[in-house]
């Protein structure tokens, strides 16, 4: 029964990011002042490296095994480097 929980439980948090990047592509749309396809690609790339950083950080919090918790603050590391190349 926990794996049937663990699969629901990532499904809805796969509709969660869905809906937030649909979300941000809609601000990103309802500004008022024309944006270049290459401003648009930036964002979009941003906010994608942001929710992929949150992600890491809830999996960091829930994290017990050690080797894991490396990988997942490498994998932090390398999303803060790019989203600072980015701001």
């Amino acid at each position: 029964m926990d794996n049937y929980n663990d699969t629901m439980a990532r499904g809805w948090e796969s509709k969660s990011v869905e809906s937030q990047i649909e979300e941000s592509q809609a601000e990103l749309s309802a500004r008022h002042f024309p944006v270049s396809p290459e401003e648009r690609q930036t964002a979009w790339r941003k906010q994608n490296l942001l929710l992929s950083r949150k992600r890491i950080l809830q999996q960091l919090e829930r994290n017990t095994d050690p080797r894991y918790g490396e990988l997942l603050r490498r994998t932090l590391a390398a999303l803060d480097e790019q989203i600072a190349t980015l701001a």
